[in-house]
């Protein structure tokens, strides 16, 4: 009995489910493939065709027009008489027959060499370009295609997404789809940008070599072709040695593309494209050109004939390009300065003249509105408001013994360390170690607000050796904020153009001056004394004038820029020298040449007269006061009393 009643192992057999696997469901199956098949290649695909999709949804109009004519602009001086016109800035539409031979071949030696075979995107491209952009730890070459190039050209923003790169492969796709390989070249050719302006073979052509594009030579084209990489940088108007070169970089591709044969090529190197004669006074050029980028903001799409009536004072041009002509042919291989610029404005900011190079023929790069170099001691003007603004007087005595801030030491000019000297004396006689204490003093900050405040729109690094002009400007820039100063506090715009007008004579734009005070009066009255100062007795000694005048000198590390800037009862100017390349001058200071410019301009604008005051308002007896008159009334009473007197006694 207690064996029957002890408790038995559960021993029975397993069921049949639990000895064999289950039978996996249909559904199941088809999910688990499913799963592999959208993890794997083939999913890869759908997802991309999938976002390629979604991106199409907003795609524009395919067949948007190219980029409409450009104005023509004609340019008047203040006085009304025309001095420079522009055509059109986008030349004829021209096939590939219509251009010279070389125009193809060359972009597409440099741009794409593989363009005729590949179907658009090209990986053997991509590929190489990232070697080698890898091998040179920097991007210096690109792997997009003509065809890629034209869809940029035509559909899509210069923003750089994951959206814009797969869009730009779709638009490639289907331009490489509905044109043929000459369609797309042709097309690319008419719209790319070329620099100076132009968009285009044809306008190109125009612009810098003055022939139509089925004229130009191989070594015109190569030049063309260079272009495209970087225009800005390229463009002979900017700098015509840096052109050809890039135009032998052009023609060696020929050769490698077998396109061009060595002994052709070693022709067209000995013989580089030169630029034609501009279309506009050599010496109201720089000026033309700045007017006339100016323009293009103040007219809209059906504008297409403008008459633009400018501030050019044609006489002060003159005087300009003299004073800038006299010193650089007298001292520029001595001091081996190869370049001047020079700015001159009326007090409320109407540009009078303008010279931004040595001659607009050989380089049309305009030095006083392109050009950002380090301004030296002429940015103290800001340190020192910015000291005058905090509560500072000029004779209030600051010292300029050696100073340190963040490890770094200034030195001064004349390598003398004085205890102390006065705000207008540190400031005169430009002591660097004294502008960096006033800087410190007052606030980086502060001087930066001051600067911008006075118009200044470069990037200003608030660094200990902001005081001393280690931010580069414009020499633009610089002359209008000292122009605020003669301008009694009220803030100064370049202006260039006073009226642009349309078909018919209508106005599209009218100058309207602004008056807006950014420094009290009391702020001006004492920098205006300490710039007198530094004509007088300090740095700007060779700028000075019998009749007043106001300045500061600057000069970067290195000798490397000079400038000197300064104002009349009539006039601003400012003038900066220097070479393209950034090389040392001969010891070239602000005190020295550009002050000398400053002052031969001066002379040969107005003379070497001192400033007459304007005559006092007349007194009530005097100016328009009848004197001849009086003594006539007066006359006939007295000969009447006379009269009476007789009758009285008789006589």
């Amino acid at each position: 009995m207690a064996r029957r009643a002890a408790a038995k192992p559960n021993r029975r057999p397993p069921s049949r489910a639990a000895r064999t696997p289950a039978r996996p469901s249909l559904l199941g199956a088809i999910w688990r493939r499913l799963g592999w098949l959208l993890t794997g290649p083939i999913g890869l695909a759908l997802l991309i065709v999938a976002i390629a999709w979604y991106v199409s949804l907003d795609v524009d109009d395919l067949r948007r027009p190219v980029q409409g004519d450009q104005p023509s602009i004609t340019l008047l001086d203040r006085e009304g008489v025309r001095f420079a016109s522009f055509g059109r800035r986008q030349g004829d539409w021209l096939t590939l027959d219509q251009m010279s031979k070389w125009v193809p071949e060359a972009v597409v030696a440099i741009e794409d060499r593989r363009f005729w075979q590949h179907p658009g995107l090209d990986p053997i491209g991509i590929f190489r370009a990232l070697v080698r952009n890898l091998e040179a730890g920097r991007v210096v070459e690109g792997g997009s295609t003509i065809s890629q190039q034209l869809a940029k050209l035509v559909f899509l923003t210069p923003e750089r997404t994951l959206t814009r790169k797969v869009k730009e492969a779709l638009y490639t796709i289907w331009l490489e789809a509905r044109l043929d390989k000459r369609q797309i070249l042709e097309a690319y050719l008419n719209r790319i940008y070329l620099g100076a302006g132009v968009y285009g073979i044809d306008a190109a052509a125009e612009r810098y070599f003055d022939k139509p594009a089925s004229a130009l030579s191989l070594a015109e084209s190569a030049m063309l072709a260079g272009l495209i990489k970087a225009p800005s940088r390229y463009a002979p108007t900017r700098d015509l040695n840096l052109a050809q070169e890039r135009a032998g970089v052009v023609i060696d591709a020929l050769v490698a593309n077998d396109a061009l044969s060595s002994h052709e090529a070693r022709i067209a190197k000995d013989n580089p494209a030169t630029l034609a004669e501009p279309h506009t006074r050599a010496d109201t050029g720089y000026f033309a050109d700045w007017v006339a980028a100016e323009t293009r903001l103040y007219a809209g799409p059906a504008d297409l004939q403008l008459v633009v009536r400018t501030t050019l004072d044609p006489d002060l041009q003159r005087a300009a390009e003299g004073a800038v002509g006299t010193w650089l042919d007298a001292r520029s291989e001595s001091e081996r300065v190869g370049q001047a610029a020079l700015v001159a404005m009326s007090r409320d900011g109407r540009v009078r003249a303008m010279l931004g190079g040595r001659s607009y023929a050989r380089t049309q790069y305009n030095r006083a509105t392109q050009a950002e170099r380090q301004p030296g001691s002429a940015f103290k003007l800001f340190v020192y408001l910015a000291a005058l603004e905090s509560g500072l007087r000029p004779d209030d005595v600051v010292s300029g013994a050696p100073v340190v801030v963040d490890g770094w030491q200034p030195g001064n000019f004349n390598g003398r360390y004085p205890e102390s000297l006065t705000l207008a004396d540190s400031f005169a006689k430009s002591v660097n170690t004294a502008a960096v204490r006033v800087s410190e003093q007052v606030g980086r900050q502060n001087v930066i607000e001051v600067a911008e405040r006075l118009g200044i729109t470069s990037k200003l690094r608030p660094e200990p050796s902001l005081a001393l002009g280690t931010s580069e400007v414009s020499l633009l820039e610089l002359t209008a904020a000292y122009g605020t100063i003669a301008n009694q506090g009220r803030l100064v715009w370049p202006v260039g153009i006073e009226r642009v007008a349309g078909a018919g004579g209508r106005i599209l734009y009218q100058h309207r001056a602004f008056d807006e005070p950014v420094l009290e009066p009391a702020v001006v009255r004492a920098m205006t004394a300490m710039l007198q100062v530094t004509m007088s007795r300090g740095t700007g000694r060779n700028g000075a004038l019998r009749r007043f005048a106001a300045g500061k000198t600057g000069t970067s590390a290195d000798y490397r820029d000079a400038w000197f800037v300064g104002f009349t009862d009539e006039i601003v100017v400012g003038v900066w020298v220097g070479n393209d390349d950034g090389s040392p001058m001969n010891g070239v200071t602000g005190g020295g040449l550009p002050a000398r410019i400053f002052r031969e301009f001066i002379l040969r604008a107005y003379g070497d007269t001192p400033f007459l005051p304007p005559p006092p308002p007349p007194k009530p007896w005097q100016g328009s006061f009848p004197v001849a008159a009086v003594k006539d009334v007066l006359g006939d009473a007295i000969e009447d009393l006379f009269a009476s007197v007789k009758r009285l006694f008789g006589g």
